[in-house]
């Protein structure tokens, strides 16, 4: 199971894998209702390194990015399911609206994102979304790769697909 940490334990920790040898991979993301494409994307992460550290979004910046209704699950929650999972070695959460200020405190050897995320100027013209932290990763020579998505499995579609079930549709 892997460990909560705080945020501001970000700098020693990253000091500390660095020392110990590790290569160091760090992602990030809301995680509201755990699923398959997380537990997948979280464990081809994991495979890229000795040790998986995992930014969860707080309560508030989800809400912003995702909508009123959301997170379903509170971030302590969030974090500590994130936690419990196998190939998951530390778990923190930020509150800010991107992952850079957590990248430069543990500055890992490898950022990942889902495939969904541009890692060039190709991907952007894709209409993938842009990666903002890939500059601070590479600034310090750490690497920035993409892992693919699970086609149909996102939060999104979970909380669409629950909504349109007849038997939860309002009378």
């Amino acid at each position: 199971m892997g460990q909560l940490i705080p945020f501001e334990a970000l700098t020693e920790l990253g000091e500390r894998l660095r020392a110990e040898g590790k290569r160091v991979v760090f992602t990030n993301g809301h995680f509201d209702l755990l699923h398959v494409g997380h537990l997948r994307y979280l464990a081809a992460a994991r495979a890229l390194g000795d040790v998986l550290v995992v930014g969860v979004n707080d309560d508030a910046v989800t809400r912003r990015r995702k909508g009123p209704d959301r997170p379903i699950v509170p971030e302590a929650e969030r974090a500590e399911l994130v936690a419990g999972l196998a190939c998951v070695d530390y778990v923190t959460i930020f509150h800010e609206e991107t992952a850079e200020a957590a990248i430069q405190r543990l500055r890992p050897d490898v950022y990942v994102k889902g495939g969904d995320y541009a890692l060039d100027e190709q991907d952007r013209r894709a209409g993938k979304q842009p990666l903002p932290e890939a500059a601070v990763v590479r600034a310090y020579g750490g690497a920035v790769c993409t892992v693919p998505l699970v086609p149909g499995r996102s939060t999104t579609d979970l909380v669409r697909r629950i909504r349109e079930r007849p038997d939860t549709q309002e009378r």
